[in-house]
């Protein structure tokens, strides 16, 4: 028998019944209440919540199959089991004791031993399952508590897993950037270098050149006033007539003059290459927008001019009065490098598929514009081309590192990054872009002076 026997009601409208159940029952230690009906049964279970119910079937008022479907219609009766008693002995009458929610079902006149065996079974199994579902409820707690346990975990992995793949990205795109930004050093190096170079041997040209000149005509002038002075014999009279001093005096210093031309533009080259590939200090310096754009404009001079496949790409520029301007010129040409570079890219790529004679009739444009803005305190460079323009979401993504639209291969998704970290993060300044598919693009550069 099990220690701290039950809780148990017995409900039957027969006293004889009633006391011999209970009486058997209380010998073998359980607390026992009795109740000669259903409706006082229900309401005694109001201050006393049996274990176990042992239930009359034939009962006025309320039968026992009635009174065993309102316990199980009520969430804190359901699971008390019930042991129909009854004298009825019909197949029928025990189906519907089980089919309302019995759970065993004794045959009067009762025998003790049956009565004891079946009430110790079925307490044990009710407190059994009492345990099962205190066991399950406390496991689905833990099992919950570990569901959002492990869900909080998975969260913090994604989340992890994304801030690895940004730091990733991030560090990709900074050897990137360290890549573009070291090539733009070599460069820069390379071209002073270069200028360098030229500037040598290209003074010796252009002193050279006016000091030639100047000697010809001392010479053209001495041979004159010999002639015109001197008896000379006939061989050497012919041989000056086959020299055709006229024809040299008139065409050396044409000679001259192109060479100078020639010293002039390389002298221009040189200088725009020194201009653009300008070493920037720690501070700031005042600087000529116009000179970086228009050394700019001089390196980018082979990929403006005519080819064989399209015209010239025509230049316009509407200089403002523009004052110098505080800044780190280096970058800002680079800024304008990268931009002008990007815009003739974009017209090789609408040029596809047209002839010389299309794009003639629709030239490729680049206007460029500058200005200061109404309170005189940021110059403001305008550089729009007529080519066919972006879609909107490549015109959001222009500014993001690792961005681009080229071919593998054909771009590092760099420079427009880098030129917006110029502008923005060096010069404290504002570079938008605004473009419009099939009309063109315009990237406006703001930086405080």
């Amino acid at each position: 028998m099990i220690e701290n026997n039950g809780r148990i009601i017995v409900v039957d409208d027969t006293p004889a019944n009633l006391h011999l159940l209970s009486n058997l029952l209380e010998e073998h230690e359980y607390e026992v209440r009795a109740f000669p009906s259903a409706k006082l049964a229900l309401m005694g279970m109001k201050n006393f919540l049996p274990e176990l119910i042992l239930l009359d079937i034939t009962m006025p008022q309320m039968n026992g199959y009635e009174m065993c479907e309102y316990l199980k219609e009520d969430e804190k009766w359901r699971d008390i089991p019930v042991i129909f008693i009854s004298a009825l002995n019909e197949i029928f009458d025990k189906v519907k004791a089980f089919s309302v929610g019995g759970v065993d079902y004794i045959t009067k006149p009762v025998q003790a031993e049956e009565v004891l065996a079946r009430v110790e079974t079925h307490l044990q199994l009710f407190r059994l399952r009492e345990i099962l579902q205190k066991t399950n409820f406390i496991q689905s707690q833990k099992l919950a508590q570990q569901n959002r346990q492990l869900k909080t975990l998975n969260q913090e992995l994604e989340k992890a897993n994304q801030q690895l793949k940004e730091k990733y990205l991030q560090l990709e795109e900074a050897q990137l950037q360290l890549v573009q930004n070291e090539k733009m050093v070599t460069l820069g190096n390379l071209v002073t270098g270069i200028a360098h170079e030229i500037n040598n041997p290209l003074g010796f040209i252009g002193g050279n050149v006016s000091v030639a000149q100047k000697h010809l005509q001392d010479l053209l002038v001495g041979l004159s006033l010999y002639r015109e002075n001197s008896h000379l014999d006939d061989e050497i009279i012919a041989e000056i007539e086959d020299l055709d001093l006229e024809f040299v005096a008139e065409d050396f210093p044409k000679l001259i003059a192109s060479m100078q031309g020639g010293y002039d533009i390389i002298r221009n080259i040189s200088t725009s290459l020194r201009t653009f590939a300008r070493k920037d200090t720690d501070k700031k310096t005042e600087f000529n927008l116009h000179d970086g754009i228009d050394s700019t404009l001089l390196i980018l001079k082979y990929r403006l001019k005519a080819n064989e496949n399209r015209p010239a790409i025509e230049m316009i520029k509407n200089y403002g009065n523009m004052p110098p301007v505080k800044c780190y010129a280096g970058q800002i040409n680079q800024v304008f490098m990268n931009i002008l570079a990007n815009a003739i890219d974009a017209f090789e790529e609408s040029n596809a598929g047209k002839t010389f004679q299309e794009i003639e009739k629709e030239p490729n444009r680049i206007t460029i514009t500058t200005e200061l803005s109404e309170d005189k305190q940021k110059a403001i460079v305008r550089i729009a081309d007529n080519g066919m323009g972006m879609a909107q979401e490549v015109k959001e993504k222009i500014f993001e590192q690792g961005f681009t639209t080229k071919e593998v291969g054909k771009g590092t998704g760099l420079g427009m990054a880098i030129a917006h970290q110029i502008v923005i993060e060096k010069h404290g300044g504002q570079i938008s872009c605004d473009s419009t598919i099939g009309q063109g693009t315009i990237f406006t550069i703001m930086i405080p002076r």
